[in-house]
């Protein structure tokens, strides 16, 4: 029995050795799989710096708030799919898992439009979840932690149409660039009265967007119904501005959106193409190096007219010395006809002169010649 004892106390003793004596490497390694979930956010957000930190000595800023129609053609790639399949989800889907997972923290939705990041304004998911009656139940975790567990069905992904997004376009002076940056995104959810049928809109939360980018780095989507292959990451999808988004407010003093000073839809339109139309003035007329560089060629093209316009300026010129020749040389002629004028009519006056002498002296005119002459004409 001693031996016996003393064996397993010996083995005992061996491995605790062992399991000491492992590399820093390998206990390393077997620490990362423990905590591989948290290692990974940790580890994204390490590779992709924010984009909504802002100088803080800009020289212009101008906040424009849009609504994200996932009924039109350029922004179903955020909807599709419905419902998770596998790892592939929509927009929506992501963002509610990150919330309920506590990765990402959501901010109330104020009946003003407004947003406040800090700490007073954070959502619990429970309180989320209750507020809009979605399905969940609870689960407990080492007997005394609570986690929320959702299945994909019970996902309200669905009846997510639209998205409100915060977009800020803003100019560097320190790098001379301008740039325009998403801010916060918020999901809205459509939901159709069992009584009325009306289609009521539910803003849920607000998500800053340097929050998920690391997730949605990570996350492909489906633009294309001529190619089924998801090669395009959410964050892409933003950074490229391949969304179309409409305004309903800008950033004022007032703190009014465009439905309350635009009596009409036509109002409103032109108010968008208004603002549009700002933004895109802005930009064309940051830059002069364009203007500059094509001031030397616009010369060059004027100089090729310039040449033209001395050789125009020479022809009249020109012309008008001929025309002065041809007026001189038609007075010319004109002289010429009038001393023509004048010979013939002094020669007819000699002959007639000459024929009353003829006849107040006896003798007859000769008037058979020029009749001869005119019927020899004839003939």
């Amino acid at each position: 029995m001693r031996k016996a004892f003393c064996l397993a106390l010996v083995s005992l003793v061996c491995i605790c050795t062992v399991v000491e004596a492992q590399p820093p490497s390998r206990r390393r390694a077997n620490d990362e799989k423990k905590d591989a979930a948290s290692e990974l956010s940790v580890r994204a957000a390490s590779q992709y710096s924010p984009t909504t930190d802002f100088p803080t000595d800009m020289k212009w800023k101008r906040e424009i708030y849009r609504t994200i129609d996932l009924e039109k053609e350029a922004n179903t790639a955020l909807y599709y799919p419905e419902r998770p399949i596998g790892e592939q989800m929509n927009l929506f889907s992501l963002m509610f898992k990150l919330a309920i997972e506590g990765k990402v923290n959501i901010y109330e939705y104020d009946l003003d439009g407004n947003e406040q990041f800090d700490p007073a304004h954070i959502i619990k998911p429970k309180d989320m979840l209750d507020r809009f009656s979605i399905y969940y139940r609870e689960k407990l975790v080492n007997r005394r932690d609570t986690v929320l567990v959702i299945d994909n069905s019970d996902i309200p992904s669905n009846e997510v149409k639209s998205y409100f997004v915060k977009e800020t376009n803003y100019f560097d002076d320190r790098n001379s660039t301008y740039n325009s940056k998403i801010e916060a995104i918020c999901p809205v959810l459509h939901r159709t009265d069992e009584f009325t049928l009306e289609i009521t809109k539910y803003p849920m939360f607000w998500v800053r967007y340097k929050d998920i980018e690391p997730y949605l780095s990570s996350t492909t989507l489906m633009t294309s119904d001529y190619n089924n292959v998801a090669n395009v990451t959410v964050s892409d999808f933003f950074a490229s501005k391949m969304y179309e988004g409409d305004i309903y407010k800008t950033t004022n003093r007032l703190n009014r959106t465009l439905a309350q000073y635009c009596p009409t839809d036509s109002a409103m339109q032109a108010e968008q193409q208004r603002i549009e139309g700002q933004l895109a003035a802005f930009e064309n007329n940051l830059w002069t190096t364009d203007k500059l560089a094509a001031e030397p060629e616009d010369e060059e093209v004027e100089e090729q007219p310039a040449d033209t316009q001395e050789q125009e300026a020479t022809e009249p010129q020109e012309n008008s010395k001929r025309v002065g020749r041809d007026e001189q040389g038609v007075k010319t002629e004109s002289t010429k006809a009038k001393s023509k004028s004048k010979s013939t009519k002094s020669k007819y006056t000699k002959d007639k002169s000459k024929k009353q002498r003829s006849v107040s002296s006896g003798s007859s005119p000769v008037k058979s010649a020029p009749r001869a002459s005119v019927r020899r004409e004839r003939r």
